[in-house]
C-alpha cells in the first residue's frame, strides 16, 4: 500500500509538471503531449502505472474492509476524534473512492483522447491543447475538478507521511518532519493541477 502510493505519488508530481506547461502556450503543450504519446518508455510505464493504481485500489479496499469488521458495531473508542486522527485520516477511503471516480472522468476526457487513441490508431489528437481548452472554458466543468483537485489534497496530506511511516521512517523526530512535507507536497501538487482550470476560466489566455 505505502509503495503503490508513494510510486503514484511520484507519478502526480511529474504529471502536474507537465501539464504547467500548457501556461507556456499550445506550441509547448503539444510539444509535450506528442512526446508523452510517442516515447517508447512513457509507453512501457503506461500499463505499469495502471498496475500501480490497480494495486493501490485493491489493498485499500482490502484494508478498510479488515478494519471495520475487526471493530464491529464499535467504532474508535475515542471521546475526541480529533485527537486521534485528522479527518482526512478517517476518510480516506471515501476520499479515495472520489479521487477514483474523476480520475475516471479525467481518463475519459484526455487520456483515450490522447495516448490511447494513439496507440490505437497511430494518431493522437492533433490539438490536445484545444481539448483542455474547450473542457475548461466551460465552468461546470472547471468546478468539477476543482472539486477533484480537493479532494486529493486532503487524500495527499494524510496519504504522505502515512506511507513513510507504513515502511518504518516513523520516529518521533522524523514523523512531524514527514507531516510537515506532506502538506508541502499535496499543496504545490494541488495548486499546480488547479493552475490549469483556474487558467482557463480567467480572461487572460
Amino acid at each position: 500500500m505505502s509503495l503503490s502510493g508513494l510510486f503514484l505519488m511520484a507519478f502526480l508530481a511529474l504529471h502536474a509538471g507537465i501539464n504547467l506547461l500548457i501556461l507556456s502556450g499550445r506550441d509547448a503543450y503539444n510539444a509535450a503531449c506528442h512526446f508523452m504519446d510517442t516515447n517508447p518508455f512513457i509507453q512501457v510505464m503506461v500499463p505499469v502505472l495502471a498496475f500501480g493504481f490497480f494495486i493501490h485500489i485493491v489493498y485499500a479496499a482490502y484494508l478498510t474492509w479488515n478494519n471495520r469488521k475487526a471493530r464491529g458495531a464499535q467504532n474508535y473508542a475515542v471521546s475526541n476524534k480529533t485527537q486521534a486522527s485528522s479527518w482526512a485520516a478517517r476518510n480516506m477511503f471515501v476520499l479515495g473512492i472520489i479521487v477514483l471516480g474523476f480520475l475516471c472522468l479525467h481518463l475519459t476526457h484526455f487520456w483515450t483522447k490522447m495516448q490511447l487513441a494513439h496507440y490505437l490508431t497511430g494518431e493522437g489528437a492533433a490539438d490536445p491543447y484545444g481539448l483542455v481548452a474547450e473542457l475548461f472554458t466551460q465552468p461546470v466543468n472547471s468546478i468539477i475538478y476543482i472539486i477533484w483537485i480537493t479532494a486529493l489534497w486532503f487524500h495527499l496530506t494524510h496519504g504522505f507521511w502515512s506511507a513513510f511511516q507504513t515502511i518504518g521512517m516513523n520516529n518521533s523526530k522524523w514523523i512531524c518532519r514527514w507531516k510537515v512535507m506532506a502538506y508541502v507536497y499535496a499543496t504545490v501538487v494541488a495548486l499546480a493541477f488547479l493552475a490549469i482550470p483556474v487558467y482557463f476560466l480567467l480572461p487572460v489566455h
